[in-house]
Order: structure tokens, then C-alpha cells, then sequence
């Protein structure tokens, strides 16, 4: 038996914990696609959404965007029955629309890479399990890989089967979701682990260290250690104190040594990708003893002993040791909470939602469905009253822009693939697409503080504005504009396209009605009443007085479109609040 030493450490006790059970054979957060119930004490501040808007805010932060049915749906189950249900709602598998698209078309062997893009899109927009996608959404943008590396882009049924691996593991544990991310090949390609070989002192070679930091710096812990409500902990002369020296991923770097290709064998011609098993790009990746380091491994004040060569379970109780540090609940917690929230959540915000982490209340560290859970139920989430306050809110990042017209708009694809594709390009798009990021900061950093603005002198944080400039704006309201017309995606007509005749046109002979029905899906009943007044005398100046009756029905959408387009565009659309 392998035994982890624990040096002196302020966290001490629980890291001894996780490694006695890791010892006897726990892994810290139970087994992967394990089923588990969903044991709440979190309640929320009202049964029920106290009306429309209500439901229609909550679900914006909750969804890919708020829908009539789906306002209706909540205000009549309540917000626990709703949690419940989409918790425990079935969910698509995206390497199986990839495999499905395959035999479709008889012209292709293999999947496109874009083909990930539009199985996002899909689920995205039509599917029902909409929490788990919004949060496996979240989860990409911290855990994160992207197919701008050539290497991560040759497997696109890699990539998909990452997306399934966040989306099991959206209300699953921690614990259970880094392993599983430190396992994936697309992750092991990405950050390099993968083919990783222990230290070689006659040839200078020492195990690869991206992975090591990376963990620590961006999937766990950060680099300074924080107070249970995320402010730095600060040494006696005033400076934050560092969470992890370079010796620490030093010695972590040998941890992930000898890891590659899944697929049975051991052979060195598997480790190096010679021989491969059939879609080895979605099997996790297993130990390779030859290729592992056997020194001694000092990091984050544990120590395994030297001599080992079992790598699986030299991983596993590192992983225990950095899932039971006490930076990981306000530090993942927060970005949790900005990317479903508010960009500056205020420490008491994030203090309550680390402390669920730390214990869900049964005993259980680490319970993303209870983290959820205190972050969509906390008091700032849910009061009006702070929502409106100067600062609260987040920057509407592009894709939830589309998705938030595409279902209000109950838009639906011709060929159902949701073929919208790649929109990275932010001069003629929308310059964000799902695992498309330039590095692994995601495309902004959480703690990104816009300079020469009014947020940023006022010290606001503002990640979605590191991809806002002339030319993302310029892009983003091209492209709406041509959306909101025309439909999106691929061909002609294009593949994805919206149903205004159902609830919107309708409403088109009334501008006042109609703009409200705009900012119940779209402001959540926020909309100012300065923009109302300048939105219904828009809507107002397209004449449906016409000589026949199509032209008075093509008037009635172009109002629909206006209403739509205007508030797209608008800076009180643009800030989720």
C-alpha cells in the first residue's frame, strides 16, 4: 500500500481525509455516469416565481433562454419541481448525433469538426434538459480545450465526447468531474499530458509540466489562497499569499507521467499513438508503468514515497489531495456563479455558496447539483431589487445572444442538425463558438477589468468585455440583424429558422403589447421605461395601413423584426441582469 505524507498544511485534515479514502479505494467522489439522487436543503427564497418576469429572469440565468412554455412551466411546478425535473431529464449524447450524421451521409467516413458546433447548437436550443447544458456550458469555459490547437480539431468525436463528459458530470461531484477531465485524451492533447514520460537524467528530459500547472492555476485552486468568500488571504506585510510554488508542479508533473491512449494494452507502441483502438479519442486514457515516474512527489504539502509505478493511483490521490483544498469552493464556486449570474458577486454571495460546497449538508463535498442549486436559489440571484443595482449583472456573452432569440423565437432546424457551424470570427459573427477559445484562459479571463471604462475605473470585473471591441460589435449586430431576418446557419433558406407567426406577429397590431411581450423573453421584465417609449414609437412608424393584404402581413412581421433587432442591439438587452 502506498501511503500519502502530509507536511504541515492549514488544510491539513481534510487532505488526510480524501487520502485515506483514497486508499481504500473511494477516489474522493464516486464513479463516473454514477446515478445519484438529488438531496436538497437549500430552499428558495419563494416556492414559485412571484410572476411572469420573475420566471422569465430566473430562466435566463438558468437556460440557453426563457421561452412561454417554459415561464408557464415553472411558475406552475415551482422552482424545486423545476430543478428537480431538469436534473434528472434526460439528455442527448453528441458523440451519438456525430456517429448519427456519419451514416447519413454516405460521402463521409468521419465526422467535421463543425459537426460539434452544430450538435451544441441543437441541444442549445431545443432541448429540454436545459440546466445540465447551461452548466456543462459553464464547466467548458473552466475546464477548457479548444480546437483552435490542430491536434484537438484532428478528433472531433474526441471533442463531442468531452461535451458528454461535462454534461455528465454537471450535477455530479467535483471530484469525479476532475479526474474525468484529467483522463480525457482531448484534455491529454491539449494541455500535453498524454505521452507524458517520466524524468531521464542522462538526457536532460523532465516530465512535462503544462498539465501540472494548469490543474492547480485554472481548474482548482488558483494562485493565491482565499478566504472561505474568495478574497486573498494576505501575509503580515499586506501581499496575497501564493497558493503553490514551482516545485510544487515540479513534483505534481511527475504525478501525471506515463498516462496515454485507452484500449488495452500496454505496449510502448500505444503509448506513443502507434497502435490505436478503435475511436480511441473517447476512451479515457489509462497507465503506462514503464513511462512513470517512480521518484518521490512532494506537492501542495503531501508526499508519495518513492517507488511506484501504479499511475492511476498516484493520479487519483493527487487529485484528492488538490479537490480537498480549501480554495476549490470560493475559487470555482465564483466562476460558476459569473457565468450564470453576475460578474462581481459579492463575498458573502460567494462565502455561502463555498461553504454548500464544502458540505451540501449530508456529508458530501464537492455536490455540483447543490452548488447550482445555491447559486440560482442565493438571496442576490433572486432579489429585484439587487439585480438592479449599479454594477450586479454580467455582459451577455454572444452565444447565449443567439440562443435567447432562437428560443424565443421557437426556432427550429429544416434538416435538424441545427447546421449554424463555427462563429468564431467576431467581424463577421459572432466571435465565440463552444471549444473555440485562443488559449486555455478561456475567452476572457474571470478577472478581466475592462481599462478606460467606466466599470473598470469603478473596479468592476467584466470577462465578456476582453472580446468586445469596434469590430465584435460591428460583427455581433451584422450578424443579428441578418439572424433576426433571415434565420441562421448554412443554405438557403437557411437551416435554423424561427416561427414569429406563432406568438409574435400576433401581437404586431399593438406595439405596446408586442414590445412587451419583447421585454418579458428578452428583459425579463427590466426593460427601462425610456427604452419602452423609444421601442413602441419604432414599432409604431412601420405603416400597416397597405393597399392588400400580404403587404399588410409583411408589414406586421417587419414590425416583429424591428422590435426584435432594436432590443438586440440594446445596452440594457446586452447586460444580463
Amino acid at each position: 500500500m502506498i501511503r500519502i505524507m502530509m507536511r504541515s498544511s492549514r488544510w491539513f485534515a481534510s487532505a488526510v481525509v480524501v487520502a485515506v479514502l483514497a486508499a481504500c479505494g473511494g477516489g474522493g467522489g464516486g464513479s463516473a455516469g454514477e446515478t445519484k439522487s438529488f438531496i436538497y436543503d437549500i430552499a428558495p427564497p419563494t416556492a414559485s416565481p412571484q410572476d411572469d418576469a420573475d420566471a422569465s429572469r430566473f430562466l435566463a440565468q438558468a437556460t440557453f433562454g426563457p421561452t412561454l412554455d417554459e415561464i408557464n412551466r415553472l411558475k406552475s411546478a415551482g422552482f424545486d419541481a423545476w430543478m428537480l425535473d431538469q436534473m434528472n431529464r434526460g439528455y442527448a449524447s453528441h458523440v451519438q448525433m456525430l456517429d448519427r450524421r456519419v451514416m447519413l451521409d454516405p460521402e463521409k467516413e468521419q465526422p467535421e469538426r463543425d459537426w460539434v458546433q452544430d450538435s451544441f447548437w441543437r441541444e442549445a436550443i431545443d432541448a429540454r434538459a436545459q440546466l445540465r447544458h447551461r452548466v456543462a456550458f459553464a464547466l467548458s469555459q473552466i475546464f477548457v480545450i479548444s480546437m483552435n490547437d490542430g491536434d484537438v480539431s484532428r478528433y472531433p468525436l474526441g471533442v463531442a465526447s468531452y461535451l458528454d463528459m461535462l454534461n455528465r458530470n454537471a450535477f455530479g461531484n467535483y471530484r469525479t468531474l476532475l479526474e474525468e477531465v484529467t483522463l480525457h485524451p482531448m484534455m491529454g492533447i491539449y494541455l500535453t499530458h498524454i505521452g507524458n514520460q517520466k524524468e531521464d537524467p542522462a538526457t536532460n528530459r523532465t516530465a512535462d509540466e503544462n498539465y501540472a500547472r494548469e490543474v492547480l492555476q485554472l481548474f482548482s485552486i488558483g494562485v493565491v489562497e482565499l478566504a472561505i468568500d474568495g478574497t486573498p488571504v494576505l501575509d503580515p506585510q499586506g501581499v496575497p499569499v501564493e497558493t503553490y510554488t514551482n516545485d510544487d508542479v515540479t513534483g505534481l508533473a511527475k504525478v501525471f507521467t506515463g498516462l496515454s491512449w485507452g484500449g488495452g494494452d500496454t505496449s510502448r507502441g500505444r503509448f506513443m499513438g502507434w497502435e490505436s483502438a478503435n475511436r480511441k479519442e473517447i476512451l479515457p486514457m489509462q497507465g503506462y508503468p514503464q513511462y512513470h515516474s517512480m521518484a518521490e512527489k512532494r506537492f501542495l504539502g503531501a508526499t508519495l514515497p518513492a517507488g511506484s509505478d501504479d499511475v492511476l493511483y498516484e493520479v487519483r490521490a493527487a487529485l484528492d489531495v488538490i479537490a480537498g483544498h480549501p480554495n476549490v469552493g470560493p475559487f470555482i464556486g465564483k466562476q460558476l456563479i459569473q457565468r450564470l449570474v453576475t460578474s462581481n458577486p459579492s463575498p458573502a454571495y460567494i462565502a455561502r455558496v463555498a461553504t454548500v460546497f464544502n458540505d451540501n449538508g449530508h456529508g458530501e463535498r464537492g455536490d455540483l447539483a447543490a452548488v447550482v442549486r445555491a447559486i440560482l436559489y442565493d438571496p442576490e440571484a433572486r432579489d429585484q431589487a439587487v439585480a438592479l443595482q449599479p454594477g450586479w449583472g454580467k455582459i451577455r456573452e454572444p452565444i447565449l445572444r443567439l440562443t435567447n432569440w432562437a428560443r424565443a423565437s421557437r426556432a427550429q432546424s429544416k434538416s435538424d442538425m441545427y447546421k449554424i457551424g463555427r462563429t468564431t470570427d467576431p467581424a463577421s459573427s459572432l466571435g465565440q463558438a463552444i471549444f473555440y477559445s485562443p488559449s486555455v484562459f478561456n475567452f476572457y479571463r474571470p478577472g478581466y477589468v475592462a481599462p478606460n471604462t467606466p466599470a473598470g475605473m469603478a473596479g468592476l470585473l467584466s470577462p465578456e468585455m476582453q472580446i468586445t471591441d469596434e469590430s465584435s460589435v460591428a460583427g455581433y449586430l451584422n450578424t443579428m440583424r441578418s439572424v433576426v431576418k433571415n434565420g441562421a446557419g448554412s443554405g438557403s433558406p437557411r437551416d435554423v429558422q424561427m416561427d414569429y407567426y406563432r406568438e409574435w406577429v400576433p401581437l404586431a397590431a399593438d406595439p405596446a403589447e408586442l414590445v412587451q411581450r419583447v421585454n418579458l423573453l428578452l428583459l425579463h421584465g427590466q426593460m427601462s421605461n425610456d427604452m419602452r417609449i423609444r421601442l413602441i414609437e419604432a414599432v409604431d412608424s412601420v405603416n400597416l395601413n397597405r393597399s392588400n393584404a400580404q403587404q399588410v402581413e409583411e408589414a406586421r412581421l417587419n414590425r416583429v423584426r424591428l422590435a426584435l433587432f432594436l432590443t438586440l442591439a440594446s445596452a440594457e438587452y446586452l447586460t444580463q441582469k
